[in-house]
């Protein structure tokens, strides 16, 4: 069954489940555009790998387990060696913990010369975190408008600090289209929480057509085959809800429930 929201489900947008949403909403979307470009254009997944220094509790919410490095056996005739081979420092520290984040972005390629058409990107905590890995994100993204590569940026999180974009109206969420021939103007579709997710244009090289992105069928495919309605809701909407819309998302919730009663029964 679909999301029983009709646009953005706020419930995805939880740390428990943004990552592995965000891991199964790419590829699909890699799917979706490769049947409509090819041949003309190979559609791939690359990463963005993004390193930093995390404390505990915040390796405890990142919804990934930490790096680890095994070690083999240390044998007792060779500690023994090494304590004679080397003197005891005055005093010991620790090397800060380092976590990996890999997300997954959508390249558009010229299958002839391999050069980079378009890259689709959907925003992550990361991207919108003010640190390091924001720098990154933003640093990338600026080489991406100076070139002659389109630029497609979706942003599906509520919460943190969005990249800098001029003249968007007040909204929940967004889509901004840069194309590179009418930069510095982009597209945008701002969307509140209600809004159906729309249909977008993907732009590919002149004098070629877009391809279309249907973002809600995206969420929707998603949503049934990773069985999201078994664990989403388990958990309140992070960040919390406005007290209208938090009454709004319980009805459609229990709307849903009400369906998928009906139709277990019939």
């Amino acid at each position: 069954m679909p999301s029983p929201f009709p646009g953005m489900n706020p419930y995805l947008e939880h740390v428990d489940v943004w990552y592995d949403f965000h891991e199964s909403f790419m590829p699909h979307v890699r799917d979706v555009l490769a049947a409509q470009v090819d041949p003309r254009y190979i559609v791939k997944i690359d990463e963005h790998v993004f390193i930093h220094e995390v404390s505990g509790e915040q390796r405890r919410l990142s919804g990934r387990a930490d790096v680890s490095v095994g070690r083999g056996p240390v044998h007792a005739d060779t500690a023994s060696a090494l304590a004679t081979a080397v003197f005891e420092a005055p005093t010991q520290g620790y090397l800060p913990a380092m976590d990996s984040e890999r997300l997954a972005v959508v390249e558009i390629r010229d299958r002839r010369d391999r050069q980079l058409v378009t890259l689709i990107e959907l925003l992550s905590p990361a991207n919108k975190r003010p640190g390091g890995d924001r720098d990154q994100y933003l640093a990338k993204r600026h080489e991406v408008l100076h070139s002659t590569a389109h630029l497609v940026e979706i942003d599906l999180l509520r919460g943190g600090q969005r990249p800098p974009l001029e003249q968007l109206p007040p909204c929940d969420y967004y889509v901004m289209i840069s194309r590179s021939q009418l930069r510095p103007r982009v597209g945008l579709w701002p969307l509140r929480l209600r809004d159906r997710l729309p249909v977008i244009p993907i732009p590919l090289r002149e004098p070629d057509p877009d391809a279309q992105l249907d973002l809600q069928q995206v969420l929707h495919e998603i949503y049934d085959k990773a069985r999201y309605a078994t664990y989403i809701y388990d958990a309140s909407p992070e960040p919390p809800l406005s007290a209208e819309d938090e009454a709004w998302a319980k009805r459609q919730k229990e709307r849903r429930a009400g369906k998928g009663d009906r139709h277990r029964s019939s």
